[in-house]
């Protein structure tokens, strides 16, 4: 079942178009990497599938509706977007940023206990119940990114988004986020993933996005996307694929 879909989309901002003319379809059940060089447009291009930018050029449908038509509370239910950086001012504590995440379904003042439940499936599940009274504030890079991405699970989401979810994360954590997505897509769920890192992309997608200059230049799975010669007209890096004992590709650099 397709969950979304672009349809000779772009995006400019004022006269200058950093997307344009990309038609893809995304079904549930897959694990999906966005990857490109600086400037490509990846994060543009998440941004618009979570509904923050409605001034898109041609169509973008979560469900066979154009995004910008979804009302705000109805498509959170489904859609959760989870940022690079995250700035909170106020002291909240990392649970109850968690608790955030069940904003869409809130009916009043008090939380319900389908709420503090799911909050505490998305704690264990991001392995951040250690540190769940303290300060968000206080916290390192990696943590927050964590908590933030407990949040966006406490949503119950049937479609993921999320942009460098590893960046601030350590090697241990990188790897476990990874797996927890690719089990996650297993149960049905759409995680689409902004990424720089190839390798871990290749590791773990079923499909890569790869974006050059704007444009749409592969929609496969790794293997067909991080070629050689794929690799160096997109990134203008000279680098040997090889092959990983499960089959998947693994990116060489340098001599």
């Amino acid at each position: 079942m397709t969950l979304l879909r672009a349809q000779q989309a772009g995006y400019a901002y004022g006269a200058c178009a950093v997307l344009e003319d990309l038609s893809f379809s995304l079904p549930a059940g897959q694990l999906v990497t966005i990857a490109g060089p600086n400037g490509a447009g990846k994060s543009t291009l998440l941004t618009m599938l979570a509904g923050l930018r409605a001034d898109y050029r041609g169509h973008c449908f979560y469900r066979d509706r154009e995004v910008r038509a979804w009302p705000r509370r109805e498509f959170a239910r489904d859609v959760s977007f989870v940022p690079q950086n995250v700035r909170i001012e106020f002291p909240f504590t990392a649970e109850q940023v968690v608790l955030m995440g069940r904003t869409p379904y809130c009916h009043g003042l008090f939380e319900r206990g389908d709420d503090w439940r799911m909050v505490e499936r998305a704690l264990e599940m991001t392995d951040t119940v250690a540190f769940r009274k303290r300060d968000f504030r206080s916290l390192s890079g990696g943590e927050r990114q964590r908590v933030v991405l407990a949040s966006a699970l406490a949503q119950e989401p049937q479609v993921l988004l999320l942009d460098e979810p590893a960046a601030f994360l350590d090697l241990q954590h990188q790897v476990a986020l990874y797996e927890l997505l690719r089990r996650l897509c297993r149960g049905g769920l759409l995680a689409v993933a902004v990424t720089h890192d190839l390798n871990l992309a290749a590791a773990y997608s079923d499909r890569v996005l790869l974006l050059h200059r704007g444009r749409l230049v592969e929609d496969s799975a790794p293997a067909e996307a991080f070629t050689r010669e794929r690799i160096a007209e997109v990134f203008g890096v000279d680098a040997e694929v090889r092959q990983t004992l499960a089959g998947r590709p693994w990116i060489a650099y340098g001599n």
